[in-house]
């Protein structure tokens, strides 16, 4: 019966897919007051900054707008001037991105702190939920809906926590694809800031190669090249040779769990976490790193919706990585946003909405289950969210010799501005 339900994702009924997301939004609204209303100083629990991730990226920006833009890339440099603005007993940062990642850095830094928080927090979360808002515009499903899904969906609460940068890698992505079509070359510039993210590099080119998506690329080319001549021009050649002398130090990190395995979403962290070496860490990661992008690649010659190609591409972005901590998981939102527009359209196949229901709840209990038990429950999710995405292709061929046999039954289609409460969810 269990694993009828399951399949069917009929436990996720109407109800509950109103009430739930509500809870989970409440909830977290009073979290982020209560972490507000408890600070000091600028300071939350555990003598760390409010939006903690965030207190480097400030720092990074006051020693670019002091003259030294090399400054973030040395961990003794950076750490003595995190503890020099907030206290020599606050916990310091490791500076990880490419030199791209100074400009915003500094144009936020020349703000007082916690405006600059609100700033970079609200105003990507505005981006990343108009991402998502635009790409159910057409699902039926009401604009008041998706906001509460989206606000709701709990990897928000971890970024905001960490003050992180989800919320632009989610708008971005989700403009890239709802783009891709209609603005090629704009899409293809969206992908290409995505560059402060260099280990999400690897897929986002494959797939806009095999899609001959060649305006995309040509978009995502040029503006790669005015970032990259701009960077050096503004920050200096030393900037980009202080970023790749510091990426022993960012493999050292990873490998040693610096970070804490139980916050990193990736298979690599997935083996640490239960208790393998370096090494096995490694092959596991490649292994799964080439499984994903050839499962793509099958996926992207076929005559799947682009809606699902895209989200398997977000998925398989998330899995070749073995670096992708619970705020990355911010960029299943829009994947999740794409396939849930095609089953609302087309049907979902069986177990679909069920691994869809998984991969949302992730973010909230990856952690602590992590923690609790040493159990990888992010990277399950992930893969079981990216297995629901490639196998389209073969559900859908063995849907038309079904329907070959007992005739199609078209699912209704939903009104034009239905709630939740008003969708049924027609099984494939």
């Amino acid at each position: 019966m269990m694993l009828a339900r399951i399949r069917s994702g009929d436990w996720m009924t109407p109800e509950r897919l109103r009430v739930y997301p509500l809870i989970l939004l409440a909830f977290f609204s009073l979290a982020v007051l209560g972490a507000v209303a408890t600070s000091q100083n600028r300071m939350g629990p555990n003598n760390l900054p409010l939006g903690s991730d965030f207190s480097q990226v400030w720092v990074a920006g006051k020693e670019v707008l002091a003259g030294h833009p090399e400054a973030p890339f040395d961990i003794v440099r950076h750490a003595e001037a995190q503890r020099a603005e907030f206290g020599p007993r606050t916990g310091v940062f490791g500076w990880h991105y490419p030199p791209y990642f100074l400009a915003p850095a500094a144009l936020l830094a020349r703000l007082p702190y916690l405006p600059a928080l609100a700033l970079w927090q609200f105003g990507t979360l505005a981006l990343y939920v108009l991402s998502i808002l635009a790409i159910l515009r057409r699902s039926g499903l009401g604009r008041r809906d998706i906001l509460v899904a989206a606000l709701a969906f709990p990897a928000v609460i971890v970024n905001l926590g960490h003050g992180q940068n989800g919320f632009l890698t989610a708008a971005l992505l989700g403009g890239g694809f709802i783009l891709l079509d209609r603005r090629p070359l704009i899409a293809g510039a969206f992908f290409a800031l995505l560059a402060y993210k260099p280990q999400f590099a690897l897929t986002l080119p494959l797939a806009l190669l095999i899609g001959r998506h060649w305006r995309a690329l040509a978009g995502a080319a040029a503006t790669f090249l005015i970032m990259t001549a701009a960077s050096v021009m503004t920050f200096g050649v030393e900037s980009w040779r202080a970023f790749f002398q510091n990426l022993g130090f960012t493999r050292r990190i990873l490998e040693e769990g610096a970070t804490g395995f139980e916050k990193i979403q990736s298979v690599f962290a997935a083996v640490r976490l239960l208790g393998g070496d370096a090494s096995a860490a490694w092959f596991c990661q490649g292994l799964s790193t080439v499984i994903a992008l050839a499962a793509l690649v099958w996926l992207l010659r076929s005559a799947a919706d682009a809606r699902v190609k895209a989200a398997a591409t977000i998925g398989a972005m998330l899995l070749s990585t073995p670096y992708s901590l619970d705020y990355d998981m911010m960029a299943l939102a829009p994947a999740m946003a794409l396939l849930l527009s095609h089953g609302l359209e087309k049907g979902f196949l069986p177990y679909e909405k069920s691994a869809l229901g998984f991969a949302y709840v992730a973010p909230l209990i990856a952690r602590p289950v992590a923690m609790a038990f040493h159990l990888p429950i992010g990277i399950l999710a992930l893969a079981l969210f990216y297995a629901a995405t490639v196998r389209h292709p073969l559900g859908e061929q063995k849907n038309k010799r079904s329907s070959k046999l007992d005739g199609d039954l078209p699912a209704a289609a939903p009104s034009r501005n239905p709630g939740v409460s008003d969708i049924r969810f027609a099984d494939r």
